[in-house]
């Protein structure tokens, strides 16, 4: 029973350590990366701002891809373009619209989550043309996490970034390997 007590006390240690480290912390997350494609910069662009063609690269969008039920309300590659899913406990549920477009330059979408908790973050593409047809993508992830959630923007800073260079590697593969794209 002491044992049981002991782990108990440890356990609610760390909760009420983690609390109050939340309300210090920083409630905004941020995570910016960038890849160069071998690809006119229009090309890039035209492929990117239409929500359904992310769904090719974007490493999220492949969780419970057999059973993921989606729903499209507006015209896609346009302001205000809504993509909603519904799937299982990695896919969640959500959806993501299309709020700001700066034709060949800036595609800025809004990702709403609802399972498995209310969290929302904006997902940008900056296209920016380079010498001899090549484009520099961009691709940030930023939002606000409220107390107590904001304790967990360390951990997704961490890993943001590798989900993210491996969204944009699939993208070059995309734009520089299929003349159809």
């Amino acid at each position: 029973m002491h044992i049981i007590l002991t782990i108990l006390f440890i356990i609610a240690g760390i909760i009420v350590v983690l609390l109050i480290c939340g309300l210090f912390m920083r409630k905004v997350h941020y995570v910016n990366r960038e890849l160069i494609i071998h690809a006119p910069v229009q090309k890039v662009f035209e492929f990117l701002k239409f929500l359904k063609n992310q769904d090719q690269f974007n490493k999220w969008a492949t969780a419970d891809k057999e059973n993921r039920k989606e729903t499209f309300t507006g015209t896609d590659g346009t302001v205000g373009f809504i993509y909603a899913w519904s799937g299982n406990k990695s896919a969640g549920q959500g959806e993501k619209e299309i709020i700001n477009l700066v034709e060949g330059k800036k595609v800025e979408t809004e990702i709403r989550f609802v399972k498995p908790m209310r969290v929302s973050a904006r997902v940008i593409f900056e296209t920016t043309a380079l010498p001899d047809g090549q484009t520099k993508v961009n691709i940030i992830n930023t939002g606000t996490l409220k107390y107590p959630l904001n304790v967990m923007i360390p951990m997704a800073e961490k890993n943001f970034p590798k989900d993210l260079d491996a969204s944009l590697l699939l993208l070059k593969d995309i734009m520089e390997n299929n003349p159809g794209n």
